[in-house]
């Protein structure tokens, strides 16, 4: 038997909610997303789209005053993000809640802690925006994020058995709820 040892190298890793994407930024956040994409990893996307489809995604995300974008970084290069969902102002019987949406990091980036990171600083900035819920959906083919929901604290409320519908098949999505404390 050969004993493998783990780099002892320490990773820098850091999360952020993004105001502003400078052009590196923005290539990172675009190629990361396009490795999480060909890697099955969500994001609603089953093919990457073109690069400038992409880099005009990520800079409207930002121009929506509902959403907050937290990336993940990993030795300072964007590896991935989730992005925050408050309602409209019209939704006043779900005003309490916000939608977490487009979890992914690319391949190279995972296993580092990056994903717990991220969802410190988003439940971090839906507490300071007053939200006593944060709600998600994911595709039930996402096992590793549903494994780190879960270990989150999100608990799994409901089941759409026609989710999303990937190569002529339908694929259940699961609904996920989590209180944020007081």
């Amino acid at each position: 038997m050969v004993k493998i040892k783990k780099d002892k190298k320490k990773y820098n890793v850091k999360a952020e909610l993004c105001k502003k994407l400078d052009k590196i930024d923005l290539q990172e956040l675009c190629d990361a997303t396009e490795e999480a994409i060909l890697a099955g990893g969500g994001f609603g996307w089953i093919l990457p789209p073109s690069m400038r489809t992409l880099q005009n995604y990520w800079k409207g995300v930002l121009l929506i005053p509902e959403r907050s974008l937290v990336v993940g970084r990993l030795d300072s290069v964007i590896a991935g993000s989730v992005q925050l969902i408050r309602p409209t102002k019209n939704n006043e019987a779900q005003a309490h809640s916000c939608l977490l949406s487009t979890f992914f990091f690319a391949p190279w980036a995972r296993g580092f802690g990056l994903a717990k990171a991220v969802f410190q600083i988003a439940e971090e900035k839906a507490k300071l925006d007053g939200y006593k819920v944060i709600t998600l959906e994911v595709r039930e083919t996402q096992h590793r994020a549903i494994q780190l929901y879960e270990q989150a604290g999100f608990v799994r409320c409901g089941t759409n058995p026609k989710s999303a519908f990937v190569n002529g098949e339908y694929i259940s999505g699961h609904y996920y709820y989590k209180e944020l404390e007081k």
